[in-house]
């Protein structure tokens, strides 16, 4: 059948998969199963309890929780009633709150627990309108989904025939979603997405996916972001069951107990499972670390170099010493990983893809519902660094300084009650202007070189792209985390976060004391060896782009302290403010 509205799926679903588990939550160490019948039913008793409760059509809906099954329910339920659904993040701002409750004319709020229940409510009561707040857990006291289902379940006959007809009117055009930027500067906008935006982009990238109903996708990366959302659409239209993982800490043993065939991440979540991989060969002896070390090695540059028959022998041959465990530990099977957000490192690609723990790269924006190009493991496409080509009726084009434009079913209808917004990023023709600069590499393969507001030019005129030269620093074991600031200055340098654990093992290595009482930046040998990464990093740039006079801090920067958005992107006018003292230092010699 035709998929152009969000529940659609729920009829396809019906009539081409027998399933017990299209969805699976983790709790409590168990594995809780939902059949597609179980989905189908629940997301039609949210939508008869709304209802009865008295809201009407367009009635904003947002959902506050992290991945669970009832997610789907709310977002399926919402959209049959003909409502709206708006996703939020459980860990935003008391002020990002009450700016998403205000803005959307939200009057339902779905929380997951009895904890965010009691976070959300009193910001609720801040807003000058009724706002019903519903727990997604039981409870005996509180107004939860349970009881929502036995309202729409008393109402099935009243309101039955009302979705019945919403599924025969509501137009693939319409608005069905409403998903408030993280973003990394500003106050979040709320991005219109229509069924169409949603279901035109989830099926361009199922049509590049090579699992079916018989395997089964880890879910971690929150659902309430576009890319995980399209993501769990694709799954359902395929079939694929979804396993929502337990916790961020409990990612890996979750993946081993369900068997997984794969999943979603950002950069950084490969990078620090890369980094226990490294750390991992590096608590072996003797001829174990050897191997691992050989293996490593390997690894990195598979596929850069040698003839094919050779690399794959000794693949083979490392397949079985190293990267068997690694799977095993992980779930036995060979894995699809889908990575977005941000750029990745190539030797983290070339890394996993050794170990058949294939990494597809592709990319994309809230506002283009979001993917807009993805490398095809259907066409046996992976060109690293590049992520991949356009979608099926994704119109790709540059703009004169290099920013990437895209035109199609994929682009959003507008920012909510912000006409100007809308006006200024997609043009008179349609063309949405995604600020993100690139090329084609072969004339096909889409690249993407840095954000076109993150660009800045020196004193003297020249331009540099902050994320390649931070992609670059991070390629150093010692370097966790980078940010390159000097706009409107002499030169380019960075404030740089070490990795701690890596230096340690560095010194202890060496037989270099680190007296426990002196910070181990003060170390004359790290802070040599921090600087000779950088000036690693600084031969493969062009003289203005060198980072000159870098600063070190031992810092986390997360998304609880306001430096990472929610997708773990860099928020450069936190850090910008965070570190205007050390930047006003590094630059300060030049004002004399």
């Amino acid at each position: 059948m035709e998929i152009t509205r969000t529940f659609d799926i729920l009829e396809n679903l019906r009539q081409n998969f027998q399933k017990d588990d299209i969805f699976a939550r983790k709790s409590n160490g168990q594995w809780h199963k939902v059949s597609i019948e179980q989905y189908i039913e629940k997301s039609h008793l949210v939508a008869y309890g709304l209802l009865a409760l008295g809201y009407g059509p367009d009635t904003k809906v947002i959902s506050i929780c992290t991945n669970r099954p009832e997610w789907n329910f709310v977002d399926m339920g919402a959209n049959l009633a003909h409502m709206v659904h708006v996703p939020v993040y459980p860990t935003l701002s008391h002020d990002d709150f009450v700016h998403i409750f205000t803005n959307s004319d939200a009057q339902v709020i779905f929380v997951g627990t009895q904890a965010l229940y009691n976070k959300i409510s009193p910001i609720a009561a801040e807003i000058e309108r009724d706002i019903k707040v519903l727990l997604m857990d039981d409870s005996e006291e509180l107004f939860c989904i349970s009881k929502l289902y036995a309202l729409g379940e008393e109402n099935r006959e009243k309101f039955a025939p009302v979705v019945e007809k919403n599924k025969e009117s509501i137009s693939k055009d319409e608005c069905c979603s409403i998903i408030y930027t993280s973003g990394t500067t500003g106050v979040p906008k709320g991005v219109m997405l229509s069924h169409n935006n949603l279901m035109f982009n989830a099926k361009g990238h199922a049509a590049r996916q090579t699992l079916t109903s018989k395997n089964k996708m880890v879910s971690f990366l929150p659902l309430c972001h576009v890319y995980e959302r399209s993501m769990n659409y694709e799954y359902q239209m395929l079939g694929i069951g979804t396993y929502y993982a337990e916790s961020l800490a409990t990612i890996a043993a979750d993946m081993k107990s369900c068997h997984t065939d794969g999943f979603c991440a950002v950069p950084r979540v490969l990078e620090m499972m890369y980094g226990k991989l490294e750390s991992a060969g590096k608590q072996l002896k003797g001829i174990k670390r050897i191997i691992y070390s050989l293996a490593w090695t390997f690894a990195n540059n598979y596929g850069a170099t040698g003839s094919r028959a050779w690399t794959e022998t000794r693949r083979a041959f490392y397949d079985k010493l190293v990267y068997r465990k690694w799977r095993e530990n992980l779930g036995g099977n060979e894995m699809l990983i889908v990575s977005g957000g941000s750029s990745i490192q190539a030797k983290i690609i070339r890394t996993f893809n050794a170990a058949k723990l294939y990494i597809f790269e592709g990319y994309g924006m809230t506002e283009a519902s979001p993917v807009i190009a993805v490398n095809s493991p259907a066409d046996k496409i992976n060109v690293i660094g590049t992520v991949g080509f356009p979608l099926p009726g994704a119109e790709l084009s540059f703009a004169e300084d290099g920013e990437i434009l895209t035109r199609g079913p994929h682009v959003m209808l507008g920012y909510y009650k912000n006409p100007e917004a809308t006006a200024e990023i997609i043009d008179k023709d349609g063309w949405l202007h995604t600020g993100d600069v690139g090329c084609l590499v072969d004339g096909k393969y889409l690249k993407i070189t840095d954000r076109k507001k993150e660009i800045f030019k020196l004193s003297a005129g020249k331009y540099v792209a902050p994320q390649v030269i931070e992609t670059l620093l991070k390629e150093s074991p010692y370097i966790d985390q980078a940010f390159v600031v000097g706009e409107n200055q002499k030169f380019a340098s960075a404030i740089i976060v070490p990795n701690v654990s890596k230096l340690k093992s560095y010194a202890k290595s060496r037989y270099i004391s680190i007296k426990k009482d002196t910070p181990i930046l003060e170390n004359t040998f790290i802070s040599r060896l921090l600087h000779s990464e950088v000036n690693k990093v600084n031969g493969k740039l062009a003289a203005h782009e060198q980072v000159k006079r870098p600063h070190f801090v031992l810092d986390d920067w997360t998304t609880e302290n306001g430096c990472l958005s929610q997708t773990l992107k860099l928020k450069r006018k936190t850090l910008q403010t965070k570190y205007a003292d050390v930047i006003s230092e590094i630059y300060k010699a030049d004002e004399k």
